[in-house]
């Protein structure tokens, strides 16, 4: 992609140097000049063609972009025809420069799903609450007689509030067209220009599309849905994409993994992924299953210890704060009893018992103060 921070792409868009939510290398953040508005530039870099130089000559010395008319006018037309939903990502421009197709999609404060499954695999109901988003959008393309045609964990943005949108719509359109122009009408080179487009992905091939490329329904969105779910649930995809020809043949053959790990979600699962588009639920008859799933789902909680685990308070052993000095600690037991001292006590016959020292340096110190002062009296030096 023909564009780096600080440049302008079609005299608008102004190209930052912040790393979009979908991840690296598949669009660049920039600002609208016109708007203000922070959006997502997603590029599609179109083939360059070798002309020969002279009309007849067999000589390639020159060459040319291919013409993204065609390109153009096919997303304009789809952009047109989908009606805006608040679960379907929405695109604002699309436009050609320097032999790549830019598209202006909404970027807001989201995450991507990718960076989620980085994690690990996510719980049964949080993936049937984004599933139900999912199915929202595409609900509003199919109501519209389109085909999204680019369901994949790459086109899936989780929100700040739970909310996930669903995007890749223009840009999965713009392959979509490119493929067919550079197939030239032949089947062979359309399904080998699109594998190098969509990669070995297996949201993108249904088992309809290995036979006819034209084939493209509803029923192929709910085909990518059951893969975008089982990768969701397991951490994989439920067929082999070590490369084309190994998916190809692992979805013809019907050859996928177990959908035992998919838990509560496994029958949508199971009936999404039915090699006869026919079997594959609607949009909307998934939007109800999942209705009916997360209404009797359990409420998250977070997990806490036993009370159990917990240590057992020991309140004889509690510290006590004394008025002045360091934490005491009392001992376990019984209080030990005060014995009653005799101290300054009078006995019976009115003496004094257990005087200590300080006491008699006090009353000699006393005795000896009062003999000084009557010395002194009797001598008039008071």
């Amino acid at each position: 992609m023909r564009a780096g921070p600080g440049q302008t792409v079609a005299g608008r868009y102004q190209v930052t140097d912040r790393p979009a939510a979908v991840g690296p290398g598949l669009g660049r953040i920039a600002v609208d000049g016109r708007t203000g508005v922070r959006v997502l530039l997603e590029a599609v870099e179109l083939p360059e063609l070798l002309v020969p130089e002279l009309t007849g000559s067999t000589d390639f010395e020159g060459s040319r972009w291919l013409d993204p008319e065609s390109v153009l006018a096919e997303v304009a037309s789809l952009l047109a025809a989908v009606p805006e939903h608040p679960r379907l990502r929405q695109s604002f421009d699309v436009t050609a420069e320097d032999g790549v197709v830019w598209l202006a999609v909404e970027e807001p404060a989201a995450t991507g799903l990718p960076e989620l499954l980085a994690a690990g695999p996510l719980p049964p109901y949080r993936v049937a609450e984004v599933a139900a988003d999912l199915v929202a959008a595409l609900g509003a393309v199919h109501r519209a007689d389109q085909v999204h045609g680019n369901v994949a964990a790459e086109h899936v943005l989780v929100c700040e509030d739970g909310a996930a949108l669903l995007g890749g719509l223009a840009v999965g359109a713009a392959q979509e067209a490119l493929a067919r122009e550079l197939g030239g009408g032949d089947p062979r080179r359309w399904g080998q220009a699109r594998a190098g487009l969509v990669g070995s992905r297996a949201e993108h091939w249904p088992p309809e599309l290995l036979t006819d490329l034209a084939a493209a329904s509803p029923a192929t969105d709910s085909w990518a849905l059951g893969v975008l779910l089982h990768r969701m649930l397991t951490g994989c995809g439920p067929f082999d994409e070590q490369s084309p020809t190994a998916l190809f043949a692992a979805v013809r053959a019907g050859r996928r993994a177990d959908s035992a790990e998919c838990g509560p979600l496994r029958p949508l699962v199971d009936r999404l992924l039915a090699t006869d588009p026919a079997e594959r639920p609607s949009a909307a008859e998934a939007r109800e299953w999942l209705a009916e799933l997360l209404a009797d789902a359990p409420e998250p909680y977070r997990a806490v210890p036993p009370a159990e685990a917990l240590p057992a308070l020991r309140p004889r052993r509690l510290p006590v704060r004394r008025a002045r000095g360091p934490v005491a600690v009392r001992r376990p037991g019984p209080a030990p009893e005060v014995a009653e001292h005799a101290r300054h006590a009078r006995g019976a016959g009115g003496g004094r018992r257990g005087c200590c020292r300080c006491c008699w340096w006090a009353g000699w110190w006393g005795r000896w103060c009062w003999r000084w002062w009557r010395w002194c009296s009797s001598r008039g030096e008071r």
